[in-house]
């Protein structure tokens, strides 16, 4: 599947030139590793939840920054074990490529389970698949950009066979599937110039041979996608929105080259997610763990099977412990929300829910309320649930209709699984098109 052509001498060193690989990081002090307490706290969760994404997550949050809470890991890994032995064939491209990087973020036994049951091959095949969809459906993969992009960084790093000349053919930075409706997607931006990065990092030291002119596309398309995500930063530092700032943050850290100084003030991204910490913004493992890397100057090019697993400076790695739920004096054990279902008409229920319940949590209720009105059903994903149907309307990346989830009537930047809904809120699942 890989091209065989040699890169000319003179290509090599013009690349090898432009960009550099230095990376332009800012991370937190450690004075300030107090401040980051709350997502450690909330990453202890992730053995409480269901699904085995929030698990795959903070395993790999863990590992990349060195937090020695053996406790913890192990019971990560036996979730994630199960999953492998038990249900590896229902789980997604993105989804596996996540535990391949998590059991082999470091060297360490775990990786073991890699080789024992051949999960780059069926990486490869899940990787092929999504290709030969695309191939059948307009360009639309069986799951999405996101993913698409952790296959590619996966075998990239560990070696995985792909074709650099698909790569090139489908992640052009204009691809449609980098877009929710007309609205650039910066964590599928980032993710896929980490993923491109990878890849050219491995045409310049000739560990895949390929026609020069890829190696010349992919710069290209990093440089092109840095500008995209760099057109999303808010004036408070925040790049997209909240959640995708740690994943722009990665994505920025490793292709400084291709921007200027002033065109990011890293600075000031991090004190304002900092902030974001402090108000409670990442309240679920998986939206934890995601930004944890980058706040300590890690990005997932720092995976490394051959490397001795990192330790945390100072007492950072001992700063976790066990969740503690706090209830304020007068706070209200439930709450009232209007919930609606909206298709062609609009279906409505008011229902009551204990407080601090997610999105997902009402609408378990709501079906139990009325099956037939509110019934859906969902699967876990790399970044965790997501409705795959309501009222037996199916969602589809070939149509590229999905369920939206909106707020007031505004759409929400968190999953389901993640939004904490409040009291007297209207709430509306949307049948949508993207």
């Amino acid at each position: 599947m890989r091209q065989s052509h040699q890169l000319p001498l003179v290509g090599l060193l013009l690349f090898s030139l432009i960009p550099s690989q230095l990376c332009e990081i800012c991370e937190v002090s450690e004075e300030n590793y107090i401040r980051l307490k709350p997502l450690l706290n909330t990453m202890n969760q992730s053995e409480y939840t269901r699904g085995t994404s929030s698990s795959v997550n903070v395993l790999l949050s863990l590992q990349l920054v060195g937090i020695q809470n053996q406790n913890l890991k192990q019971k990560l890994i036996q979730q994630i074990e199960y999953t492998v032995k038990r249900r590896l064939s229902q789980v997604s491209s993105g989804e596996l490529a996540l535990i391949i990087l998590a059991l082999g973020a470091c060297r360490n036994p775990d990786e073991n389970l890699i080789h024992d049951y051949h999960l780059i091959d069926k990486l490869e095949n899940k990787f092929q698949a999504e290709i030969e969809n695309m191939e059948a459906h307009n360009g639309n993969p069986l799951t999405n950009y996101y993913q698409l992009s952790l296959d590619v960084l996966a075998l990239c790093l560990f070696n995985g066979t792909y074709s650099t000349t698909k790569v090139v053919n489908y992640f052009t930075p204009e691809n449609k599937n980098y877009y929710f409706g007309s609205q650039f997607s910066v964590d599928t931006g980032a993710m896929a110039v980490l993923a491109l990065t990878c890849v050219k990092r491995s045409l310049i030291n000739g560990q895949v041979k390929t026609d020069e002119s890829n190696l010349k596309n992919i710069s290209i398309y990093i440089k092109s996608l840095v500008e995209k995500i760099l057109s999303e930063k808010k004036e408070n530092g925040l790049i997209g929105n909240t959640f995708s700032t740690g994943e722009a943050m990665q994505a920025l850290f490793v292709s400084s080259d291709y921007y200027h100084e002033n065109d990011w003030n890293c600075q000031q991204t991090l004190n304002t997610v900092l902030t974001e910490i402090s108000q409670g913004a990442f309240s679920t493992p998986t939206a934890a763990a995601q930004v944890l890397p980058a706040l300590m100057g890690k990005t997932f090019l720092d995976v490394n099977k051959d490397s001795s697993c990192l330790s945390a400076a100072g007492n950072f790695s001992n700063s976790t412990h066990e969740p503690v739920t706090v209830t304020t004096p007068g706070s209200q054990s439930s709450i009232s929300v209007n919930y609606s279902v909206t298709i062609n008409e609009t279906y409505s229920a008011n229902v009551t829910v204990p407080n601090g319940s997610v999105f997902l949590d009402v609408m378990e209720k709501a079906q139990k309320m009325n099956d037939t009105i509110f019934g859906f059903t969902m699967e876990e994903r790399s970044w965790g649930p997501y409705i795959t149907s309501v009222q037996g309307l199916w969602a589809s990346n070939n149509d590229r209709t999905y369920w939206e989830l909106l707020s007031g009537g505004k759409p929400l930047s968190q999953g389901v699984g993640s939004y904490v809904v409040h009291d007297g809120e209207n709430l509306e699942v949307r049948w949508s098109k993207y």
